[in-house]
């Protein structure tokens, strides 16, 4: 079985800053990790060779400094591990994203399973999946809290979380899956695989390696512009209710009624 996960490098930091120009991320001088959902899925493609044989190939997009969460990847239990890079990816978004990242699982080739984290934690769009998806012409999966098995006729059976239990599904190989914290327990990785991790060569592809259409790259390829990026402002005025809570209650009540935004009788605010 070959498996490729999908992982994106995001900064480790709530403090972030934007670029005025692009209104893209500073990621220069912040440290970054593996983005946390990508963790569950790195360790579920591990669990899935564990189980039925086969390759696991992680894949990201990035600057160069990626290169150390997929060495990472390679210390969790990953076999090989693929480094698009190139500045005509830079500024992309979802869509010129799961593009190039296509293009990428293209060229591995031959892929049973694609893995990834239902979203990324600087974006937070969980679009990537199923653009991938799309773009590869095969069908995908959201959400997924467990595998519960392949059959020998290339069907793989599943439970989508929903927002009360789950639900079952089946679909047919390849496809694209994206998973849940609730699926596993991230490992820590072994001193066997540190050091088979710093030995690790990275396969580098830029975009004259990938069959891509240039236009449909980075920020050219990006049809979603980020117009401004700003912080709200605080909003002005307010009011405190002090004492216990039924008698807060009540004073809030009189006071929405006396400013007109709350109608009806004042029986029972006391």
């Amino acid at each position: 079985m070959n498996i490729v996960v999908c992982i994106k490098q995001v900064p480790d930091t709530t403090d972030v800053k934007i670029n005025p120009e692009t209104n893209t991320l500073i990621r220069e001088g912040v440290e970054s990790i593996i983005n946390p959902f990508d963790a569950y899925a790195i360790e579920e493609g591990v669990r899935l060779k564990e189980k039925y044989g086969g390759t696991v190939n992680v894949l990201s997009m990035g600057p160069p400094q990626v290169d150390a969460s997929l060495r990472e990847a390679i210390s969790l239990g990953a076999d090989e591990a693929y480094l698009l890079t190139d500045r005509t990816f830079a500024g992309a978004d979802t869509l010129a994203t799961a593009y190039t990242l296509a293009a990428g699982i293209r060229k591995i080739g031959d892929v049973d399973i694609i893995l990834m984290g239902r979203q990324a934690i600087d974006g937070d769009t969980g679009q990537v999946g199923p653009e991938v998806a799309e773009n590869l012409d095969i069908p995908h999966v959201t959400d997924i809290r467990k595998i519960e098995q392949i059959d020998d006729q290339g069907s793989i059976y599943l439970e989508r979380l929903l927002e009360e239990g789950y639900v079952r599904l089946k679909t047919k190989l390849p496809v694209v899956i994206t998973v849940v914290k609730e699926i596993n327990e991230p490992r820590l990785p072994s001193l066997k695989g540190k050091m088979l991790a710093k030995k690790k060569e990275i396969n580098t592809w830029s975009a004259k390696d990938v069959e891509v259409n240039e236009k449909r790259l980075g920020l050219t390829g990006s049809p979603t512009q980020v117009v401004k990026i700003f912080t709200p402002p605080k909003p002005a005025g307010g009011k405190v209710f002090d004492g216990d809570i039924k008698d807060s209650v009540g004073k809030l009540l009189r006071e929405l009624r006396a400013s007109g935004i709350l109608m009806g009788s004042e029986k029972g605010d006391e």
